[in-house]
């Protein structure tokens, strides 16, 4: 269990959101990071155009905008906030903190020097189950803030990060940028970042900040762009050295089997063929010689 010294100065713990065509899921987080038991240093929505963004935001929330893209939008937020804060905190729009989070963060990151990274405990996660409702999604924080008091906090390190919620060390990130060549969702934008920032020192995965991955579908990639990326993106990483090969093999050949097994009994929240579809492209793609996740973007 990680004791934080009563005598040491609170880290500042900065938020980045970054959203597109999601304004009532963005306020729902925002009312949920204002009730943290320790403030956000900052926070920050960085987005394509103000028709994105809650209207009636706090004074305390700030607002960017700029080019669609999750990489870029969230490399805007970082801009706007790393002068400010020790540690950045990511924040999928559609994910509902719990009250303690921003507390457990700063936990995390004062107990040990060499955490650069970390990601927190994903509660529920609605991206493979068709969503999850608000209602239940505060329903679940609210049932882990009630026993997480009494619980020890557990830490393993790993070599990789789920974006919807991980949070990193400022100092670490100096000179690491979220890749753009990766458009729109940035799929596996996660596994990269964390691969450039566990070069500095250790990134963890926690339970000491969590919540609940709502998997919102409004907003996401079409099939055929993501079956794509989802061939195309895990070569790139791979030679990049920010994804080992055998992740990336694995991630291609699951998505491959599961896209053409299951297109014949496609999930009612996913475009099974579309993905398919997107995957030849992927492949016909890298056994063209070229390998740029940007042409993701020319895919119907």
């Amino acid at each position: 269990m990680m004791d934080k010294r009563s005598d040491a100065v609170p880290l500042r713990v900065g938020v980045v959101i970054a959203t597109l065509g999601r304004p009532d899921e963005c306020r729902d987080i925002v009312r949920h990071l204002l009730d943290q038991s320790v403030a956000p240093s900052r926070i920050v929505i960085s987005s394509v155009s103000q028709a994105d963004v809650p209207a009636g935001l706090p004074a305390e929330v700030d607002v960017v905008l700029g080019s669609k893209g999750l990489c870029a939008q969230r490399n805007r937020g970082v801009h706007a906030v790393r002068d400010d804060c020790d540690v950045i905190v990511f924040y999928d729009d559609d994910f509902i903190p719990s009250a303690r989070a921003i507390e457990g963060i700063e936990q995390v990151f004062a107990s040990d020097q060499s955490i650069v990274g970390a990601t927190g405990l994903v509660l529920l996660d609605g991206v493979g189950r068709g969503g999850v409702s608000l209602v239940d999604a505060e329903a679940a924080v609210l049932s882990y803030d009630q026993r997480s008091g009494a619980s020890a906090v557990l830490q393993r390190d790993i070599v990789t990060a789920y974006g919807c919620n991980m949070a990193f060390r400022v100092s670490a990130m100096q000179g690491v940028e979220f890749d753009e060549t990766l458009p729109l969702y940035g799929w596996q934008e996660d596994v990269d970042y964390a691969g450039q920032i566990a070069r500095t020192g250790r990134v963890v995965e926690t339970n000491a900040f969590a919540g609940v991955h709502r998997g919102v579908s409004n907003g996401r990639t079409p099939g055929g762009k993501l079956g794509f990326s989802q061939v195309v993106n895990p070569v790139y990483l791979a030679k990049k050295g920010t994804m080992r090969w055998s992740h990336s093999l694995r991630i291609i050949f699951g998505n491959l089997i599961a896209n053409h097994v299951r297109m014949f009994f496609p999930e009612a929240h996913v475009d099974r063929v579309g993905r398919a579809r997107g995957n030849w492209l992927g492949l016909l793609h890298l056994i063209s010689g070229r390998l740029d996740p940007r042409e993701m973007l020319e895919i119907s």
